[in-house]
């Protein structure tokens, strides 16, 4: 993080990302003395409620948050700025989005967290976007120009006012993540009858915080007879949609193998929350999150090698766990590797339901045309696997194999990619 005295001093000169978080009302013109090198600027976390006509002055500027800020409506000037190509917006009060009011070469918009009723009829002008979060909004419908965004790989809909699900969204080509939970017609508005029982939270002692996540904070927690771990959510709605949602969704995807398993549900006034069995230490992250050059991609650290075999094992096991969650009308909304965990001999746990959707509700089509969506993000975790194998297994038959059903799982035809059945039949 940077300082505003740093700024004004010209100790920053030259600099290609500059963060300040200073309760700033105002824009500091001396970001403007960047303008030849700032290529990502992040102003959240202030009181800025505008943007100064001379903004296009930064012409390498890619990447701006403004994330919790007193935004009521999107600057039209960020339309004029020729390099960038991502927008953060979250948690403002934005309810204006005017015609024109973006670069219609923006690959990333973050609006999540405001108070927009509806998106302006020229949406469907940004063809270039790949990466759009609308999550905890107002919108009652989405304007149909919207279709000509023909290269977006990840949507996020939920705890919205919308009153039914597009079929020409579900038709998008390059879609693989989509979350739609808690709008219209489809908000949950209790738990689903389960099993499982409402386990109080006094029954828990909560030893310390082993993971955190969008939707809640997960605990190591001491029940009558074991260690178990237990996930409070945040509150009222989370940047994926709304806790209820999320554990309905867990509670109706059931037991499977390579599902972290569910012990309980927490159902309090003012407490929401999961318990579930402690994962083994043996396991870890699969990969990591994308970053801000691959967008919507998993990353991998350095160095990371997973075998062809170990790759081909990890696909079955999932192609397996996919088919049971579509089985019982759960979609994932966020198959990645970083959502899912291996031990040593590459067995699988799955998890991370924030992004899920009860797919009850929809129409045969539609439930068929969601599970063809995900088969595109399993296509694209195969791929994104393969790519950390040696030189040598890539030179394997079974490394041809397995490019060959990432490809045909993410082919942009959807009528033509396999369902998770015939997938697990491709793979045994």
């Amino acid at each position: 993080m940077n300082t505003l005295a740093e700024l004004k001093a010209g100790k920053l000169n030259g600099v290609t990302h500059l963060q300040l978080v200073e309760e700033l009302t105002e824009f500091p013109p001396e970001i403007f003395t960047l303008a030849d090198t700032l290529e990502v600027l992040d102003l959240s976390n202030n009181n800025l409620s505008d943007l100064p006509a001379e903004f296009t002055c930064l012409h390498r500027l890619k990447r701006v948050f403004l994330s919790f800020n007193q935004f009521k409506h999107i600057p039209t000037v960020l339309a004029k700025c020729p390099a960038l190509i991502m927008v953060a917006f979250k948690g403002n009060q934005i309810s204006e989005f005017a015609l024109k009011s973006l670069p219609k070469h923006i690959e990333w918009l973050i609006l999540t967290d405001n108070t927009l009723s509806e998106l302006p009829e020229d949406f469907g002008n940004y063809t270039q976007l790949k990466k759009l979060a609308l999550a905890g909004n107002n919108l009652k419908h989405l304007p149909t120009s919207m279709a000509n965004c023909t290269n977006l790989e990840l949507v996020r809909l939920s705890a919205n006012n919308l009153t039914k699900l597009d079929d020409w969204l579900l038709e998008l080509p390059k879609l693989a993540w989509l979350a739609f939970a808690g709008n219209e017609f489809n908000k949950a508005q209790c738990l689903t009858k389960s099993t499982l029982k409402n386990t109080p939270l006094e029954n828990f002692q909560l030893k310390k915080v082993i993971g955190q996540g969008a939707s809640g904070v997960i605990h190591l927690a001491k029940a009558k007879h074991s260690n178990v771990a237990v996930k409070l959510f945040k509150g009222a709605i989370t940047s994926d949609g709304y806790p209820l949602d999320e554990v309905n969704c867990c509670l109706k995807a059931a037991n499977h193998t390579n599902l972290i398993n569910v012990l309980s549900y927490i159902e309090q006034s003012k407490q929401l929350g999961l318990v579930m069995e402690l994962i083994d230490t043996n396991y870890t992250n699969l990969g990591l999150p994308p970053s801000l050059e691959t967008c919507t991609r998993d990353t991998f650290n350095d160095g990371c090698n997973y075998p062809i075999e170990a790759v081909y094992k990890i696909a079955k096991q999932m192609a397996n766990t996919l088919t049971h969650l579509h089985d019982n009308y759960v979609s994932h909304g966020d198959i990645y590797a970083h959502n899912t965990m291996i031990n040593e001999q590459y067995d699988v746990l799955f998890g991370d339901f924030g992004a899920a959707t009860n797919l009850a509700m929809l129409s045969e089509y539609q439930q068929q045309q969601i599970q063809l969506i995900e088969v595109r993000a399993f296509g694209c975790l195969i791929e994104d696997l393969l790519s950390t194998v040696s030189t040598a297994d890539k030179q394997s038959e079974l490394f041809g194999k397995m490019s060959d059903i990432a490809q045909l799982a993410k082919q942009h035809e959807l009528s033509k990619r396999p369902k998770f059945k015939i997938i697990e039949s491709k793979l045994s």
